[in-house]
């Protein structure tokens, strides 16, 4: 199978990540948005002012507004994206539908407070899981994707604009006090949307530059079992060739690859750094030998 085809492939798995991602966001904004009054973004909130001016089910108007964009999405992105976005977008209008009609009320005590973090974790939460799979509810995520790929506009750019555009317009039936809790909601939805896409834990990455590098691959490879490649760099004042070693490790083996630099090498140069995610041996399946800091496919 080409590489291409590959990446047009439906997965079975991701339709299934994708309904329980729509179902989350759809109860989030059934159960606490609507229920407390507190506005939305994108396309959700343009529902949510259509519901409150005109009194038209965001079920309905999801489907309504996305028509055209996801017709015009069909001529500028891929096959499966198309597919993604035309399933998550008739899973969300169909949940939307199910959880106003399905007799769930969560009491808050009419804490708003509570009720922008309960939204800004359940919707971020399916989100992020919607996100992660591939999928999309169409709407504001249309438009910036085909300015990502024809204008170099960075898609969050592009949305966080628009969000702005429909928070203000949603004034027109909330006050400013709900609309400083719609905003924390927001912050919290965006945190945690972000969090799921990075991956659930950050390894840790290490560039070492040392004259006894040999002895440190050798040291790392035997008592961590991890890999180690080598880079090939040059000093900037020398201009003398020396490798560069690039080594990702758990959080929990940082101090012990630290105790083996210091061993053998003092004097090395070390820079460590943050990685959202890491796959491959020892990462999303087990080493020879070892059997933790495993994580699923």
């Amino acid at each position: 199978m080409t590489h291409s085809a590959t990446e047009e492939r439906i997965r079975l798995l991701d339709l299934l990540m994708i309904t329980i991602g729509c179902a989350a966001y759809a109860f989030a904004l059934v159960v606490f948005n609507i229920a407390n009054q507190l506005a939305d973004g994108g396309i959700s909130g343009v529902t949510l002012i259509l519901r409150a001016l005109f009194h038209i089910d965001p079920a309905y108007a999801t489907i309504i507004i996305n028509i055209p964009l996801i017709w015009i999405g069909y001529h500028f992105l891929g096959r499966r994206t198309i597919i993604y976005t035309l399933y998550g977008t008739i899973m969300l209008a169909a949940f939307l539908w199910i959880w106003q009609r399905v007799p769930v009320s969560i009491d808050l005590h009419h804490d708003l407070f509570l009720a922008a973090l309960a939204a800004g974790i359940t919707g971020g939460a399916g989100s992020g899981l919607l996100y992660r799979f591939g999928g999309t509810t169409g709407g504001t995520d249309i438009i910036a994707r085909i300015l990502e790929r024809f204008r170099g506009i960075p898609m969050g750019q592009t949305l966080l604009w628009l969000d702005v555009v429909v928070l203000f317009a949603s004034l027109v039936y909330i006050d400013i006090s709900h609309m400083a809790y719609t905003l924390l909601c927001a912050y919290v939805f965006s945190r945690l949307v972000n969090f799921i896409l990075s991956g659930t834990y950050a390894a840790k990455g290490v560039l070492i530059i040392s004259n006894d590098y040999q002895a440190i691959i050798d040291d790392v490879m035997t008592s961590l079992e991890r890999g180690v490649s080598i880079i090939n760099g040059q000093g900037g004042y020398s201009h003398q060739d020396r490798p560069i070693l690039y080594v990702v490790v758990s959080p929990s083996e940082l101090h012990d690859l630290q105790m083996i630099v210091n061993g053998h090498d003092k004097q090395a140069f070390m820079t460590i750094f943050d990685v959202n995610e890491a796959s491959g041996e020892g990462f999303t399946y087990a080493r020879p030998t070892k059997n933790f800091f495993k994580r699923p496919h």
